[in-house]
């Protein structure tokens, strides 16, 4: 949750008090799925090992999928068959089902409590096999990540498109205990699994920010009494507040090459856009006016900044070009737009959109159309994945704070949240580089 308005920044506290058990996990449920999901057969993996199957990696692949509302895998029952090898493979029953392609692999327990995972794609069509790839060495722990890496694979050879699956999300949850409420900035996978704690405080935690490697968190945090921002790994060996000034320090934002953050100071007055250089830690103030100008975010080459100001009375968003100063308005359609977001190609500016409510809107700056991609409500904090074909945002439903992911077209939406509680500020992390 980011500052939108000076009052919205001082009831801040207020909007945080919620209910959460311990458990900060998300769970994730498809709110709306896409009509035209294709068919695509996924054969559980064989196992040779000891004992129970430890993960169900063709079950993770499927949900994976689906998620994205352009596939959905053929539930077991409805599979004429499960084979092995390219030989068992008889591709006409498959193609009476309408699929494509046919994933089969094997998980087999080696040494030390190791894992060997082999995966074959096969196009149904063209009769043969067009991937293969074998993993060794993997720890059970790791199981869902190559399962999440296979996903990549698929997502790519079928769409042409880098998938995204192999990614991590921040997001903070806060429970109520005594009285004392309690804050958790979270790191799990991007299908809500694996989390665990980056930052655990009895003071607000606001605006995670991901460094371009995805190794360090930027955020914002009140434990002395006041905004400060700290950048900090994920490791949790290095911590360091960066801004402590005067006023408000907010709304941390890494360039792409990582060498600069954009934060919102009012040190001197008014709230404007400042750019910190990472390494010397020299400021250059890049906006000046009396009215309040936060939440800046990169586009995607780094020569310019989008940000919402409310110079003309109410929210909107500009963009401000670093080697000339100049500033432009982008946000035109209502009367109030904030919180903006860039698609990874630079394409897309989404931003909270405020009419009969506030939603998820967004700014195609090719062709200049606006369309609002949203249902749900109060949201907030868009995020887009790494690939730039969904949304994560925050959002509240029956009363409580939970996290939703949407497609660009708007074709498919999910519902995150945790068991008992609420969750916000929803940061997704860049591609992982393993």
């Amino acid at each position: 949750m980011l500052l939108l308005t000076k009052r919205k920044f001082f009831l801040v506290c207020v909007l945080w008090m919620v209910s959460l058990s311990s458990r900060a996990e998300l769970t994730i449920q498809i709110d709306q799925s896409s009509a035209s999901a294709l068919p695509i057969a996924l054969i559980p993996f064989e196992f040779e090992g000891k004992g129970l199957r430890p993960e169900a990696m063709s079950q993770i692949i499927g949900q994976n999928l689906f998620r994205t509302g352009k596939f959905k895998a053929l539930d077991e029952s409805q599979l004429p068959a499960k084979p092995n090898h390219l030989k068992a493979i008889q591709f006409d029953r498959w193609k009476a089902l309408g699929v494509d392609n046919l994933l089969m692999g094997r998980l087999i327990e080696t040494k030390n409590g190791l894992y060997q995972i082999e995966m074959r794609f096969v196009d149904i069509l063209r009769k043969e096999q067009i991937m293969g790839k074998r993993w060794t060495g993997i720890t059970k722990s790791n199981l869902r990540q190559v399962a999440h890496k296979i996903t990549d694979l698929i997502y790519k050879e079928l769409t042409g498109i880098q998938g995204a699956f192999n990614t991590k999300i921040a997001y903070v949850t806060v429970k109520t205990k005594n009285n004392n409420r309690h804050f958790s900035l979270e790191v799990a996978d991007a299908d809500g699994h694996n989390s665990h704690p980056i930052l655990r405080s009895t003071n607000p935690i606001m605006s995670p920010s991901w460094s371009p490697d995805g190794k360090q968190l930027a955020y914002v945090t009140f434990e002395n009494g006041r905004s400060e921002i700290v950048v900090q790994s994920l490791d949790g060996l290095k911590r360091e507040i960066i801004a402590s000034y005067k006023g408000i320090n907010g709304a941390p934002a890494w360039s792409p090459d990582g060498k600069k953050m954009a934060l919102t100071l009012s040190k001197d007055g008014s709230a404007d856009v400042y750019l910190m250089d990472m390494k010397t830690r020299h400021l250059r103030r890049l906006t000046r006016n009396w009215a309040i100008e936060t939440e800046a975010v990169w586009a995607p080459n780094g020569h310019s900044l989008f940000f919402n100001s409310d110079r003309r009375g109410q929210p909107q968003v500009f963009q401000v070009f670093l080697d000339t100063g100049e500033i432009r308005r982008v946000s035109f359609i209502g009367g109030y737009n904030a919180n903006p977001a860039v698609s990874p190609d630079g394409r897309y500016v989404a931003m909270v959109h405020g009419h009969k409510g506030f939603h998820i809107g967004l700014l195609d700056l090719y062709n200049e159309t606006f369309n609002v991609i949203t249902k749900t409500y109060l949201d907030e904090s868009p995020s887009f994945s790494p690939n730039g074909e969904m949304i994560l945002y925050a959002m509240n439903q029956a009363g409580l704070g939970k996290l939703a992911v949407v497609s660009i077209d708007s074709s498919v939406t999910q519902v995150l949240s945790v068991q008992d509680g609420e969750v916000r500020a929803p940061s997704w992390g860049p591609l992982l580089n393993e």
